[in-house]
């Protein structure tokens, strides 16, 4: 009860960002659905196709943990702990609200996938949406009510992890770690070939590498802005910025690694392309994972201002100008792209090379 009247009291931003997981999370269960029609009419093949359609399910639950964080009514204050709101019990406030979304998303994907089918009322699109989604053989109610509570169930036992620990650890911690995860995902890449699932694990090997590297590279962007005598501005984006690499690594390093399968699959376009057993609903399913990790970058940098609201407080009072703080924020914005967007390009060049050796 408690969770659905903070949700309720919400504030109208805070209310988007949850019916972004909503979203995400219907998409998601639309997905895993389609999954299981596939599954019922040509069982031969189903098990990659499910484990292609785990990759959504991650983002999903990466940009819910994300909006839980940034949800006011589950971060600490003073005087939470004598009314009975510790760490345990707002964290599961948080887990509790991730999970309200996310049945609210995959009860909009049930219902849109039966009207569809033809199942609930007559045929949409003449019939074409049954053809794609196998109307003529019976759903497993069973099974398409287990597929959707994955999604409920994951993003709120994760949220409600990550709602315990605050502390992040140094971001130059994850380099190296980063770096050997990445090449290792590029050699599985380069063993296994396009399609199947050997490429599917190499790619999620490069994708957890870049992001335990995304808080060194954050951090490094910022050492960047301050090399070669710096003055004022560059010194505050730059301290700024490597004060904020331990939030916006990780997410940061995740869109890098979308971005590097998009230009791998660009470049891999004339050459079969990337074979990924999703049907027609890979273009879907790919645009569903750019969305929600930029969402989830979006988010983690509006965790980002949240923390650092003092700070600009601070510098306002002290007579600093608003334009400075903005004209630091786009310096902030502008060195991280410079540094991913060569990142992104030199991951799918190595991969594109591992795939087509």
């Amino acid at each position: 009860m408690l969770a659905l009247r903070l949700a309720r009291g919400s504030r109208p931003l805070v209310q988007l960002r949850r019916l972004l997981v909503a979203a995400a999370s219907a998409g998601t269960g639309f997905l895993l659905l389609y999954v299981l029609a596939e599954a019922v009419a040509r069982p031969a093949g189903s098990f990659p196709r499910l484990l292609w359609a785990l990759v959504p399910l991650a983002f999903t639950v990466q940009l819910a943990v994300a909006v839980a964080r940034t949800d006011p009514a589950t971060r600490p204050r003073d005087g939470l702990d004598a009314a009975g709101l510790g760490p345990v019990r707002l964290g599961l406030v948080a887990a509790v609200s991730t999970a309200i979304a996310c049945t609210l998303g995959g009860a909009l994907a049930l219902a849109a996938f039966l009207h569809l089918r033809g199942d609930l009322t007559g045929l949409p699109f003449d019939g074409a949406g049954a053809r794609l989604l196998h109307a003529d053989r019976p759903l497993p109610v069973a099974a398409a009510l287990t597929l959707l509570a994955l999604i409920p169930l994951t993003a709120s036992a994760a949220t409600a992890g990550t709602a315990r620990r605050r502390t992040v650890p140094a971001p130059q911690t994850g380099l190296p770690w980063g770096i050997a995860l990445t090449a290792c995902g590029l050699a599985v890449e380069a063993y296994a070939g396009r399609g199947g699932p050997g490429m599917l694990a190499g790619w999620s090997l490069t994708a957890i590498g870049l992001a335990l590297a995304g808080p060194g590279l954050a951090y490094a962007c910022g050492a960047l802005l301050q090399a070669v005598r710096p003055g004022g501005l560059r010194l505050l984006a730059g301290r700024a910025l490597q004060e904020e690499a331990p939030r916006l690594g990780a997410p940061l390093g995740v869109l890098c690694a979308v971005g590097a399968g998009a230009l791998t699959a660009l470049t891999l376009r004339d050459q079969g392309g990337l074979l990924v057993p999703l049907g027609a609903l890979t273009g879907p399913a790919a645009a569903l994972v750019a969305l929600c990790a930029a969402a989830t970058l979006l988010t983690s940098a509006v965790e980002v201002r949240q923390g650092r609201a003092a700070v600009r407080e601070a510098l306002l009072g002290m007579g600093a100008p608003a334009k400075v703080l903005r004209t630091a924020a786009s310096l902030r914005a502008t060195a991280l792209v410079a540094g991913c967007v060569p990142l992104s390009w030199g991951v799918a060049q190595l991969t594109s090379l591992a795939l087509t050796r």
